[in-house]
């Protein structure tokens, strides 16, 4: 049994390495994440798919409240990040993972919903118009999920998407047997195919092209029952497509901590209900953080519930600038802020933890996964 000491350093496996020179940039540091391997997996049995989809989730647990709860066991982690996997066929595993640290060090710090307001102050979101800016990057990795959440490409036939777009906590929503994900692509006048249009045959419209879901990873810490149920910290699903989508797709990466966010901002794009078939931008300032969620004030609609968040900072390795999803964004939440309500949008962020999960869930071999 791993004691307190070996879970502080399952939680924070990283070397923050952050440049001081007159002419620094905002680096991604390097991290050395902790291996999660598969040790056993049996059969449930088959869902009822009863639940109704939810475009938004709330908590009455904030920044505070997290802050204060004590760290969970070594146990317990475990069963947080044991997972179940729905088939397109409708049937249901749950895997249990065993949790290794090979190389780790670091000092990262651990860290009621009234409407349906997610705007604060001046609408500050960005409608994304025009093929020439849709289908290209990074926007074109912004997809919509037919149970009308949005969701992000991670790998060739991978989208990262939230958890409670595909399950209520308790069931399986309507629809995520036969789930479907949505890319833009334009609408011609004539009826012929492709993007490279030229002479008279402009696109008019934007329109999705659907492919089908072929198996869906949701953690145990989201289901009901596993985990505590202060928020939202395992609000994250990885869906891999039946065949490839042939877009470029964003990588994702371990969240540093905010103080190291170029300008402290995020950024992500979703399909916000309120702008039917538009893709919806918007960049905002983070407000707080705990070990697990971001909290910040990014205006946003039910529907944008799932999108990527991504920051794009130097990539020392390889001499460049990179975007990488850092988070999830997971919705809207009130908070008790000494004693006065306080809302916010929260997003899930990828803990070192999380990405050798999701990692594993997209590359199947661990090594890798090693470098965050």
């Amino acid at each position: 049994m791993a004691g307190l000491s070996t879970l502080i350093l399952l939680l924070c496996a990283a070397k923050d390495v952050m440049p001081s020179s007159p002419h620094w940039k905002p680096t991604w540091p390097s991290y050395r994440v902790p291996v999660i391997l598969p040790q056993s997996t049996f059969n449930l049995d088959k869902p009822q798919f009863d639940a109704e989809a939810r475009l938004e989730v709330a908590s009455p647990c904030g920044p505070e409240c997290h802050k204060s709860s004590p760290l969970p066991t070594y146990e317990e982690v475990k069963n947080y990040l044991s997972y179940e996997t729905l088939y397109a066929n409708g049937s249901l595993t749950e895997t249990e993972v065993g949790i290794y640290i090979l190389s780790s060090s670091g000092d990262e710090s651990r860290g009621k919903s009234r409407t349906k307001r997610q705007i604060y102050g001046y609408d500050s979101r960005f409608s994304i118009f025009g093929k020439d800016f849709l289908l290209n990057y990074p926007f074109s990795t912004s997809v919509k999920l037919s149970t009308g959440c949005t969701g992000t490409l991670v790998a060739e036939k991978h989208v990262l998407t939230a958890a409670h777009c595909i399950h209520d906590g308790k069931s399986y929503v309507k629809g995520a047997q036969k789930l479907r994900v949505g890319f833009l692509k334009p609408k011609v006048k004539n009826g012929s195919k492709g993007a490279n249009i030229t002479g008279s045959a402009m696109p008019e419209k934007m329109k999705f092209q659907w492919i089908r879901v072929k198996r869906t990873h949701v953690p145990k810490g989201w289901i009901k029952g596993n985990a505590n149920d202060i928020g939202m910290d395992y609000d994250y699903a990885l869906l891999e497509l039946k065949k490839p989508h042939k877009r470029k797709f964003m990588k994702i990466g371990v969240s540093p901590p905010a103080r190291h966010l170029p300008g402290g901002r995020i950024h992500f794009s979703g399909y916000d209900n309120d702008r039917p078939g538009n893709l919806v931008y918007r960049f905002c300032d983070v407000k707080d953080e705990t070990y697990d969620l971001l909290y910040q004030q990014c205006d946003a609609q039910p529907g944008a519930s799932g999108s990527g968040v991504y920051v794009r900072m130097w990539k020392r390795q390889n001499h460049k600038w990179e975007r990488k999803i850092i988070g999830i964004f997971s919705g809207h939440q009130w908070v008790d802020m000494n004693g006065t309500p306080q809302d916010f949008n929260v997003a899930v962020r990828i803990t070192p933890l999380k990405y050798a999960q999701i990692c594993y869930w997209i590359k199947g071999n661990y090594l890798d996964c090693r470098e965050g």
